[in-house]
């Protein structure tokens, strides 16, 4: 780092404790990383908020494969956001837990009304969204 600018915060007392816990159970070596981090993942979220190019991004979700009608529920989901989708992948992770990866390539509003759409589906337990540029790249 060339041009570093030192910077002063203030918190609460309580907030700063957390902050330190954050750190301790985190891969940062100090609280400089972990601050840096965050204001990154802020500035990133923040142009993703209005972009209107296509982004490539992978849609994670943990489910419950016994939950009633939801293998039905995610095939119709996924089939009305074909155009979107590029790839799956789905693993068991138990008797009872499945995992899948779902690979897909639009507008940044678009994937995240796709995420929104699986989640929102009872006997879904989990859901990460992460989502990268694709300037250039044509679906």
């Amino acid at each position: 780092m060339s041009d570093l600018v030192r910077i002063s915060i203030s918190l609460e007392a309580d907030l700063a404790r957390r902050l330190a816990a954050l750190i301790r159970g985190s891969r940062y070596a100090n609280r400089s990383q972990f601050v840096r981090d965050l204001i990154r993942r802020q500035i990133v979220d923040r142009q993703w908020a209005g972009r209107r190019r296509p982004a490539v991004g992978t849609i994670t979700l943990v489910y419950d494969h016994h939950a009633r009608e939801l293998l039905d529920r995610l095939i119709d989901v996924q089939h009305r956001h074909a155009a979107q989708i590029l790839a799956s992948t789905h693993v068991h992770l138990s008797g009872k837990l499945c995992a899948e990866m779902i690979m897909v390539h639009a507008r940044p509003d678009r994937i995240r009304k796709l995420a929104d759409e699986l989640r929102q589906l009872r006997g879904v337990l989990h859901t990460t969204l992460g989502m990268a540029g694709a300037s250039g790249v044509r679906h």
